[in-house]
């Protein structure tokens, strides 16, 4: 009994971590719409390009777990982060890790969007980024790059709304660049296709 539940638990684990591949399984450009506090923004997601990270995301856009979470980072002149925390800076349940598809010719460059990670390359979950500026320091090069999968389609000035808010260091949770206005992601919704 206890080996059935062990399988039934990883395949299960399987299934979420896949999910993602079976939402428009033939659309290489699927769309998505990311309901904020402060307006909606539309992105087209390069599944030619970034198929895993693409295919991880709407795993995430699935199972609903961008609902009511945040923006925390924000640096005007840098990036837009979320997708790791809810609305009370509690971590949200993650998938398994990416691999790191940052050699695929999309560039860090202004309205896309990009898979955050830790120091190890394929470390990258659930969080990604806006990238508000070209950054050309993210792409690869004798290194890892973060790897981008889509870019903003419809949305651009909720972007520059969001961009204008302040921000400061979290006494409570000792980050920088939080933004003093809360910037919920209310819901991820993936578009039909066209």
């Amino acid at each position: 009994m206890r080996y059935y539940l062990y399988g039934l638990i990883l395949l299960l684990n399987l299934t979420a971590a896949h999910a993602g591949q079976f939402l428009q399984p033939n659309n290489l450009f699927p769309k998505v719409r990311i309901v904020t506090s402060h307006g909606d923004i539309e992105v087209e997601l390069d599944r030619s390009r970034a198929p895993l990270s693409v295919n991880n995301f709407l795993s995430y856009v699935k199972h609903k777990r961008y609902n009511n979470t945040v923006f925390h980072r924000l640096e005007p002149e840098f990036v837009l982060q979320g997708g790791g925390y809810d609305a009370n800076y509690k971590p949200i349940e993650e998938l398994k890790p990416v691999f790191n598809e940052s050699g695929n010719g999309l560039k860090n460059q202004f309205g896309t969007i990009a898979m955050a990670r830790l120091n190890d390359p394929h470390s990258a979950t659930s969080q990604f980024y806006f990238n508000l500026q070209d950054n050309p320091s993210l792409d690869p090069g004798r290194r890892w790059g973060y790897t981008v999968f889509g870019h903003i389609s419809a949305g651009e000035e909720v972007i520059e709304k969001i961009r204008a808010i302040q921000t400061d260091t979290s006494v409570e949770l000792g980050w920088p660049n939080v933004p003093v206005e809360q910037v919920l992601i209310k819901t991820v919704l993936l578009l039909p296709e066209q």
